[in-house]
């Protein structure tokens, strides 16, 4: 056979290889995009179902306050029992779980936690809390929801290497808060410093192509909206910086002691209680159930839920809330975390900043209180995170304001500093930690995260 076809077809045969691998590579692109897309969706539909166990709700304490002694207690127990029995991996926020699964070299231990079952529980036991009383939020949720998406993507698709996967998983996380939120910065930084644990890590195209997806997506669904509206809040360089001061410092206390106080309650609670809480995981959470309808009847009903719409009055002004909301709003945030049940700490803690922020606002004369009430939803945010950054961002995109964004920076990183003294252990890294080792770590397994600390990431 001549020479020159000898290379004929080998030259096509290399075209035709070519061309089936850029087919392989643009399918799973595809197969990508449609799990970002399919993110934006669940998280709308998990945002309306929690607005309609909201609605269920106030129909309840309409007909009688008293009623939620009865409907918490039940709600937080059948909560309790169903995560129990049936679906192991859906309780707390879900974020520890996507952490922790980002660091798990077995995959048959992320295949449990990160499964469609266990996704579709997380949405509908969290909509059950919310609708019993709880003080949780679905923001938490959204995150092992999104990232558990986008793990059936990469396993449908045959991701078998662990640094792809992992990839994913930090993709379908960050899209569900962008979703979430709608604040597709905000999920950026948030898969960047919370997620990822490191600014060294670099931002993949996979993450940033999966929340501009799901928020688009999640944009055509319900609109461009602003999850607190708009303010035109300023802080201007100078006197009303005493309000950055007061802000960042209160609230790196009080969020620094929540953290510690959270991360202190799951290494277990000792003595005879603790023993009556390890043997009887039910009927514990029927008390704390007690307890939150307790709080809500004191409080008129306001700590019940995610605190959404208090936080949107506080920043918009169109109320005033006693300096006790904060206080009761953060202890049966507390109360509905040490029940067990699945739920966030997202949007409670920014109602618990809010909260904080208007009563700080009261003696600051000399600064918009709107702009306060930010500084302070920015402050306690990060410092139960302990992560500045997102705390931010979350805030400035949520307000639709960029005109205190310095102002936010400030407060949040002084609260920063002053959480991570009283608490040295970021929250939601000390729970991942947690979760690793209770999951019976095996050969393959890492149970250390990829950065210089174990838990403060």
């Amino acid at each position: 056979m001549p020479a020159s076809v000898t290379v004929t077809t080998a030259h096509l045969r290399h075209i035709r290889e070519q061309t089936k691998a850029g087919t392989v590579n643009w399918r799973r692109k595809l197969i990508y995009w449609s799990g970002g897309v399919m993110v934006g969706i669940v998280a709308v539909a998990f945002a309306a179902l929690a607005d309609k166990a909201a609605d269920v709700r106030n129909h309840i304490i309409a007909l009688s306050p008293w009623l939620m002694l009865i409907v918490t207690p039940g709600g937080l127990a059948l909560s309790t029992w169903l995560t129990r029995k049936w679906f192991r991996g859906a309780q707390g926020s879900g974020i520890p779980q996507a952490i922790a699964c980002m660091h798990l070299h077995d995959f048959r231990v992320v295949d449990r936690v990160l499964s469609l079952k266990i996704a579709i529980a997380k949405i509908f036991l969290t909509t059950l809390g919310l609708l019993s009383g709880a003080s949780i939020g679905r923001e938490g949720p959204s995150v092992q929801v999104g990232a558990a998406i986008m793990h059936t993507v990469g396993r449908f698709i045959g991701v078998n290497d662990p640094t792809r996967q992992h990839a994913l998983i930090k993709a379908g996380g960050a899209a569900g808060v962008a979703a979430a939120f709608n604040t597709p910065l905000a999920g950026i930084v948030f898969g960047i410093e919370e997620l990822a644990h490191s600014y060294e890590q670099r931002t993949s195209g996979t993450m940033l192509t999966c929340v501009v997806l799901a928020g688009v997506t999640a944009i055509a669904l319900v609109g461009n909206y602003t999850y607190f509206g708009h303010t035109d809040s300023v802080v201007p360089v100078g006197i009303s910086w005493l309000a950055v001061l007061a802000c960042g410092i209160m609230g790196g206390v009080s969020g620094g002691m929540f953290s510690a106080l959270l991360i202190r309650i799951s290494r277990g609670i000792p003595g005879k209680f603790g023993k009556f809480v390890a043997t009887r995981p039910i009927t514990f959470a029927a008390l704390c159930g007690l307890v939150l309808a307790i709080i809500g009847l004191l409080s008129g009903g306001m700590t019940y839920g995610t605190g959404y719409l208090q936080a949107r009055d506080i920043i918009m002004g169109d109320e005033h809330y006693p300096a006790s909301y904060f206080v009761l709003k953060c202890l049966a945030t507390i109360v509905s975390y040490c029940s067990g049940i699945p739920g966030g700490l997202f949007a409670p803690s920014l109602s618990v900043g809010a909260g904080m922020g208007g009563w700080i606002a009261q003696f600051l004369p000399h600064t918009t209180p709107g702009a306060v009430v930010l500084l302070g939803t920015a402050a306690y945010f990060a410092a139960v995170t302990q992560s500045p950054l997102t705390a931010t961002v979350i805030v400035m995109e949520m307000c639709d304001n960029q005109q205190v964004t310095l102002a936010l920076l400030a407060s949040a990183f002084l609260a920063f500093g002053v959480s991570r003294a009283i608490c040295s252990h970021a929250l939601y890294g000390a729970l991942a930690v947690k979760f690793l080792r209770s999951a019976n770590p095996r050969p393959g397994m890492s149970t250390r995260p990829a950065t210089a600390t174990d838990t403060a990431r």
